[in-house]
């Protein structure tokens, strides 16, 4: 197995690996493939020739990173793959100095805690003192899936944020990566 960097010419492949998942079923290797052109890092996990998982990543490489489509094969749970992947994300040199943030359905969170994240506090403090809650944000558009600004996630899949951008606020479906 290696990791390998992915590219538009990847689409097909990611495409068909999200087709497992109810959620991604209407991605098209064209937008997939727009969406690879404009991803700042994705990754990939290929056994054989063949893309097992798959990660994106969107950032300024200053201070924000978020994860983004986190996606393994059904077939390939609970072999690690997913950790690996996070892991390679983590020690890529382009994202060294920055904290990758994600969001994930509750029941992921002990998966996503095994591979080095950790809970982000629901309040902010504030320069004036005290805190207030965090509050996720999204202006919808026309057309639009729910998924495309702020999703719910479904039981079988995994949803993980950066927030903004991407399209899909940085869903991941991958419960036993």
């Amino acid at each position: 197995m290696e990791t390998v960097e992915l590219d538009p010419t990847d689409a097909a492949e990611l495409t068909a690996l999200y087709a497992e998942y109810g959620w991604w079923a209407d991605r098209d290797a064209g937008a997939v493939a727009a969406a690879l052109s404009n991803t700042d890092l994705a990754l990939g996990v290929r056994d054989g020739g063949t893309l097992v998982a798959a990660a994106r990543v969107l950032t300024d490489f200053a201070y924000y990173a978020r994860v983004y489509d986190v996606v393994v094969a059904a077939d390939r749970r609970g072999e690690g793959l997913g950790r690996a992947l996070l892991s390679a994300l983590a020690d890529d040199e382009r994202l060294r100095g920055v904290n990758l943030a994600l969001l994930c359905r509750e029941g992921l969170v002990p998966f996503y805690e095994s591979a080095g994240f950790e809970p982000y506090p629901e309040t902010v403090g504030l320069p004036e003192g005290g805190e207030e809650p965090l509050v996720r944000m999204v202006r919808p558009r026309e057309g639009l899936r729910d998924d495309e600004g702020g999703d719910a996630s479904a039981d079988d899949e995994t949803r993980v944020e950066g927030g903004g951008g991407g399209g899909d606020n940085g869903e991941s479906r991958d419960d036993e990566a």
